[in-house]
């Protein structure tokens, strides 16, 4: 999907993510604010406070909201090549991050800028030929020791096939299970990194949701996520 694509779902986006998630019986706010819940208690174990936040892909802004609540010291910054989404993202919180446009292959920020960047399900939207130069992209405006966070789809997950498979701004989608994006994350100089699986339990099933914690290796949940960190 080019960015014109990405435009022309702008304005529709939500209703056709809640139409497309509706068997989970979560609206799609409980997808964005689970990520970001995941990415804090990953870097709050750690002792760290991330000063400057890369949403790379961020489309119409979706995981803005928990981040302000999240990183409320953080300056962070939307980068997508669709300048309608970007539109729409400044419309729902204006002033409140740096809004940028980029060509989709060169980061328009400095070596080391960024202690965190975050891509939530972008990449199966990205032919799998330009993985390994955006993730070397990536890393080189990150500052040593920052974190990388990738969430995706979980192509052996039947119900997520479904997912996206009704979904009209993922028509061209191309899943990426957890192994190939880690050997292109290893490709592009990220040696060490982990995978976590995500969502196993849809709403009607959530006291089951206490589990999770003990099923992060077990590659059926809906999503996963990786955390990579530039050494």
């Amino acid at each position: 999907m080019d960015d014109s694509e990405f435009d022309r779902f702008a304005d529709e986006y939500h209703q056709q993510h809640a139409a497309s998630i509706r068997l989970s019986g979560e609206a799609p706010e409980f997808f964005h604010r689970y990520k970001i819940r995941d990415v804090a208690e990953k870097l709050s174990e750690a002792g760290i406070a991330p000063k400057r936040i890369l949403d790379f892909g961020a489309g119409v802004g979706n995981s803005l909201g928990p981040m302000l609540e999240a990183f409320p010291k953080a300056s962070i910054v939307l980068l997508d090549p669709s300048a309608r989404s970007l539109e729409v993202a400044r419309g729902r919180y204006p002033g409140q991050a740096e809004f940028r446009q980029f060509d989709g292959q060169r980061i328009p920020f400095d070596d080391g800028t960024f202690d965190l960047v975050f891509a939530a399900c972008v990449f199966h939207h990205i032919p799998g030929s330009l993985h390994i130069p955006l993730f070397i992209e990536i890393r080189r405006v990150m500052a040593s020791g920052a974190s990388f966070f990738i969430f995706e789809h979980n192509p052996r997950n039947p119900l997520t096939r479904k997912a996206v498979h009704d979904c009209p701004f993922d028509e061209n989608a191309v899943l990426i299970s957890a192994d190939e994006l880690s050997d292109r994350l290893r490709a592009a100089g990220f040696a060490g990194h982990n995978i976590s699986y995500r969502i196993f339990f849809p709403r009607f099933l959530s006291p089951l949701r206490r589990l999770e914690r003990l099923l992060r290796g077990v590659p059926f949940g809906a999503q996963y996520f990786t955390h990579a960190i530039k050494h």
